[in-house]
């Protein structure tokens, strides 16, 4: 048995033991760890890793002495111990992302704003430079969580996908590719060291139709859950997405939707964020998944108007992060051709009223193949807006208000302000990215005049008391 001595909070301790590797150990062999800290016990499933070799990874939220004891109906794993110190937290590390209310937060407090992008299968390639270089762009970028498939797409073949076979039209979906997950995790790891969110999407109904991804069965589907939650959710950058596009798979029900969310509930001892998101055709409130079931802790929106945002808070009070409102770009879908201006408008139109709002580009004609499916390079305009839009909502003070005018170009707008306050006022040109002051400090109510262009806002900041 091996395992880490020292680890910083919400780090990962990792032990790795050596076991039976016939028969399929990935069914056969149960394996979990109980982690103590003082009187109270978390435990954390193992999974096997090929060649004989069995992992268990927990993340410890406090600092100071663990012990653990592994559990396993194998004789020679089970009952193994150990411990090891849990230190502070360094550099940039502040824990998982939970809700908070209608927004979120890091577990130690320190506030998160969710401004995501989408690379479905930027991991499934295998191709190192282009991982690297998505790394670099998304570094470099204002995007700090991403959306991925762990599933393949149709047209993908082994090495690409997650469970064992060299048959693309018979892979046994019960045992699992060691070779893809690791390279997952190692991805799933690049991304937390530069501190972007690995938004998992477990599944989607985009296997062709040849796979049988979309209906494997209620165990298959299960166990798939309970291995993916068991080998990544000691990463604190972990959010679970039970489906992309969940209502266009014909094969499953709201009901089996609900089992598999739960039984991530069940397997994953931290409580990471969990949702699931829509198709195109579900556009009206009524018609989304019912994000007010308990083991739901955000909605995840697929709509091309951000405008229902005010709608979709009043009905369920949890966060709304519209994760798929179209993308930047010129290909023939409609879905993938709005303009930057289109998608910049649509991020102000969202955020200023209390959601969030991802990006997508699907450019064609500058890589092999676009963003959001491979990663890679971004070549579109919005990305600049959107930094600027969040450096805009990160320097917000409790004081501040916005309002956003849109596509509208009124030659003045009166904005009413709170009683008892002093307000400092600016015009902010969200494309442009500038933000001009407005002269004066303004009490009770304020007229601006504006300049005939689309995409402002103003900015309203509390400078005193009347």
């Amino acid at each position: 048995m091996t395992f880490s001595t020292t680890v910083e909070r919400w780090g990962v301790h990792e032990i790795e033991l050596a076991g039976p590797s016939g028969g399929n150990p990935f069914a056969d062999v149960r394996l979990s760890a109980r982690y103590q800290y003082r009187n109270r016990v978390v435990e954390a499933e193992g999974f096997y890793d090929g060649d004989g070799v069995y992992r268990v990874r927990f993340m410890p939220d406090a600092v100071g002495p663990w012990r653990f004891t592994t559990v396993s109906n194998v004789e020679e794993l089970d009952g193994c111990s150990g411990g090891f110190e849990a230190g502070p937290p360094g550099p940039g590390n502040h824990g998982p992302v939970r809700a908070a209310g209608t927004g979120f937060e890091y577990a130690d407090g320190t506030p998160y704003l969710p401004f995501g992008t989408t690379a479905y299968h930027w991991t499934h390639d295998m191709d190192e430079e282009r991982e690297r270089r998505t790394l670099r762009t998304l570094a470099s970028s204002p995007f700090n969580k991403l959306r991925m498939c762990v599933l393949p797409t149709g047209p993908m073949t082994p090495p690409e996908v997650p469970f064992a076979g060299e048959d693309p039209g018979g892979l046994d979906v019960t045992r699992y590719n060691p070779v893809f997950f690791r390279h997952l995790e190692a991805r799933v790891r690049d991304l937390r060291d530069i501190g972007v969110e690995a938004d998992v999407i477990l599944f989607h109904p985009y296997d062709g139709g040849v796979r049988g991804f979309q209906d494997m069965g209620r165990e298959a589907d299960h166990a798939f859950v309970r291995h993916v939650v068991a080998r990544l959710s000691a990463y604190r950058n972990v959010w679970w997405s039970a489906a992309n596009e969940y209502d266009f798979n014909r094969a499953k029900t709201v009901t089996d939707w609900d089992d598999i969310l739960r039984t991530i509930v069940r397997h994953d001892p931290y409580e990471h964020l969990r949702s699931i998101h829509n198709g195109t055709r579900m556009f009206e409130v009524a018609s989304l998944y019912d994000f007010t079931k308990p083991w739901i802790t955000h909605q995840s929106i697929q709509h091309w108007d951000a405008t229902p945002t005010d709608a979709w808070l009043a009905a369920c009070p949890k966060p709304v992060v519209i994760d798929e409102i179209s993308y930047e770009g010129n290909i023939g879908k409609r879905w993938g051709n709005v303009t930057a201006q289109e998608l910049v408008d649509r991020f102000w139109e969202g955020v200023t009223r209390g959601g969030y709002v991802g990006h997508g580009e699907s450019l064609a004609g500058f890589q092999d193949r676009a963003w959001i499916g491979n990663g890679g390079a971004l070549y579109g305009e919005s990305p600049a807006r959107i930094a600027f839009l969040r450096t805009v909502m990160e320097q917000r003070g409790d004081g501040t208000l916005l309002r956003y005018l849109g596509r509208r170009q009124p030659a003045q707008v009166t904005v009413d302000l709170p009683a008892g306050g002093a307000y400092e006022v600016e015009l902010i040109d969200t494309w442009n990215m500038t933000v001009t002051p407005v002269d004066g400090v303004h009490r009770d109510r304020v007229r601006v005049g504006l300049p005939r262009r689309p995409y402002l806002a103003l900015r309203m900041t509390r400078v005193g008391d009347r």
